[in-house]
């Protein structure tokens, strides 16, 4: 960050603790940042995620969101762990050699894929409650990758099914041949790359100005994020079916280590109760949204909507099975992880529980209440996150 960036931060910082010490403070207010912007779905979950936490904790704990100012994207990984916010929306990818655990999870994503019919238009709700399981009770290699970042794990989410959002038709391999495409993990880079496309590594507060200038020709993102960060406005062209899987690696209610253990039991349990609301709410919402961002695209910006070929769609699901191997040979190459195909073989038959549960759930209310009763209501408030 630049100078005027801390300064403007530490001014901030100045003015709340003035306030609060100038005035009659009921209740700690935890700062809460997040890199999308006012208005977002997202920024509204987190905003009813602060909510939540006050009247879980009896008023005894209030938050304040701060929605792309305080910490964009890329800062918030470590703008968490030195103090600048309480609690981040921490988007992992971007940081692959301080969470290698978690993202090796989140990046097997892409098997959704391969799962059928049962799981479809619901594959981020199932990912996400198997993910929180296996993180909270299965993966203590993932709570050191957050330790060491002075973080604590309280909550995760995904989007909807990434897409190809491309500034002309992109629709089967031949066309996918020499693009430039926006990967927003290492499997939608392997993915561009089995089919002679070059991956490209941009923020996703970088992916409007790069499709609108042509830097790139396609970003895989989904549906309701063409809306959340503008990139709809880039976009001519829509492929809905391709690549598939879910961004299931945002951390989004990570608490700095240091603020969490100084919280009573009471509170860290209101922040997990809450913790569950929001990891429902934003993969339900998400997938909710989708239909309506298609339709809007098509009939009110004129954007075209394509299908896959479909020699493309099964290359594309050969190429996950291939990858679940690749995964784990990667990440043990790259950042040391050596149980990696443990981890994932552990983690199938917990995903594959899942997809039942979340298969007659009627909305984000019912979501959240099984993401408390099967996984946020067991984590013990008074050990978790305090080694």
């Amino acid at each position: 960050m630049h100078y005027k960036r801390y300064l403007s931060i530490a001014l901030t910082l100045l003015l709340g603790a003035a306030a609060t010490i100038g005035g009659t403070a009921s209740a700690e207010t935890l700062r809460y940042a997040l890199g999308y912007p006012p208005g977002s779905d997202s920024t509204k979950a987190a905003e009813r995620y602060a909510k939540l936490v006050e009247q879980y904790s009896d008023g005894e704990l209030e938050v304040k969101v701060y929605p792309l100012s305080l910490l964009n994207f890329a800062e918030t990984s470590a703008g968490l762990r030195d103090g600048i916010a309480d609690i981040g929306y921490l988007l992992s990818p971007y940081f692959p050699s301080e969470y290698p655990h978690t993202n090796l999870l989140a990046e097997a994503a892409m098997q959704t894929q391969l799962l059928g019919e049962a799981v479809e238009g619901r594959e981020g709700p199932a990912y996400i409650g198997a993910l929180a399981e296996y993180v909270f009770f299965h993966c203590p290699e993932c709570h050191g990758d957050f330790r060491d970042q002075n973080q604590v794990f309280t909550g995760i989410a995904s989007s909807s099914t990434y897409m190809l959002n491309c500034n002309e038709p992109v629709t089967n391999a031949e066309q996918l041949e020499g693009k430039r495409l926006r990967a927003a993990g290492s499997q939608w880079s392997r993915w561009a790359e089995e089919f002679g496309a070059t991956p490209v590594t941009l923020s996703g507060n970088e992916a409007f100005e790069a499709l609108d200038q042509g830097v790139v020709d396609c970003v895989i993102i989904s549906a309701p994020d063409l809306e959340n960060l503008g990139i709809i406005d880039a976009t001519t062209d829509i492929t809905t079916n391709v690549p598939g899987g879910v961004f299931a690696g945002a951390e989004i209610t990570n608490v700095n280590k240091d603020v969490w253990q100084g919280l009573t039991d009471n509170e860290r349990r209101a922040m997990l109760h809450a913790g569950a609301h929001i990891s429902a709410e934003i993969p339900w919402v998400y997938h909710q949204r989708e239909a309506a961002v298609l339709e809007r695209a098509k009939n009110e910006l004129d954007i075209a909507i394509h299908e896959a070929s479909p020699d493309l769609v099964e290359a594309t699901r050969e190429f996950v099975r291939g990858d679940m191997e690749a995964i784990a040979q990667y990440y043990e190459k790259q950042y040391g992880v050596e149980d990696g195909a443990r981890m994932l073989e552990e983690f199938r038959p917990i995903l594959e529980k899942w997809v039942g549960l979340v298969e007659d759930v009627g909305s984000k209310e019912e979501l959240a209440e099984v993401y408390w009763d099967e996984v946020f209501s067991k984590v013990d408030p008074s050990t978790h996150g305090m080694q």
